[in-house]
């Protein structure tokens, strides 16, 4: 039986989410933005501990991968992006998404509109976990408000990475405060002095505050408990987004500050 796709009156779904949008309307949705870093090795472990930690509680997770390193998507995801979606449990998806945040860039420069996108896709989501490369976040986040998370491991290339990414955002978006994940044995003895190393550079070169910070162990056991300090992480990042909601447009990013480079020193 053909019927009228534009009379509103019509009750059945029109697309493959379109039901699902109806059904969780009004649902909060939480997007955590992770910046990639390409010398992190084990960013993937990192992105199964942080679903695994929000499954535990109960709550849908929809993993985007759109790093550079990440996979491709499925071809229908350029169409469709609820078509690009692996469900891998009850509670988690994933979203091979390589490159697909650049086909949202609008004519200001902003793609904000794929994550509009996401939220169309996996209305069911709870938390949407955005591992993407930090020029992608910075046009994902021009306008919004967000605490990204920075990925580290415990060696020097890797953090001076994550540096550069705080400064481009920062720069970028005028966001001024992050957060840590470390992929790093809990007994490694250089986590500590190079998370903080990070926080000082951050403090005395951009002004941004690194607030949280957590360990990763990619070789530790996925059954056993997380580190102690990723679920206050987790929990502070949902709190976050939902004081953000209703306030409207971020400002303008200020005026870069003078260009500074990394303490290489402090990293060795």
């Amino acid at each position: 039986m053909m019927r009228d796709f534009y009379d509103p009156m019509q009750a059945a779904p029109l697309d493959q989410a379109h039901g699902l949008r109806r059904l969780f309307a009004g649902r909060t949705q939480h997007v955590l933005p992770l910046a990639a870093n390409p010398h992190v090795a084990f960013s993937g472990v990192v992105l199964d501990r942080l679903a695994a930690v929000y499954a535990a509680q109960g709550k849908q997770v929809l993993v985007v991968d759109a790093g550079a390193s990440s996979p491709p998507p499925q071809e229908l995801a350029a169409l469709d992006l609820a078509a690009g979606i692996e469900l891998l449990s009850a509670f988690v998806s994933y979203l091979p998404a390589r490159g697909l945040p650049r086909a949202y860039v609008d004519t200001r420069g902003s793609s904000s509109g794929f994550i509009d996108a996401l939220h169309a896709a996996a209305p069911q989501a709870d938390v949407i976990l955005l591992h993407a490369d930090p020029l992608d976040l910075a046009r994902l986040f021009k306008r919004r408000a967000a605490r990204p998370i920075l990925l580290g491991a415990d060696h020097p290339e890797s953090i001076k990475h994550a540096y550069a990414a705080c400064k481009l955002l920062v720069q970028r978006c005028a966001l001024m405060s992050f957060d840590l994940l470390l992929a790093a044995a809990p007994s490694s003895p250089r986590a500590v002095p190079i998370a903080q190393s990070l926080a000082d550079c951050a403090d005395n070169f951009l002004g941004a505050t690194l607030l949280h910070t957590a360990l990763v162990d990619p070789a530790g056991d996925p059954n056993e408990p997380p580190d102690e300090a990723l679920a206050p992480l987790l929990a502070a990042q949902l709190m976050l987004d939902e004081t953000a909601r209703g306030l409207g447009a971020m400002p303008m990013a200020r005026p870069p500050l003078p260009a500074q480079t990394l303490n290489r020193t402090v990293l060795r």
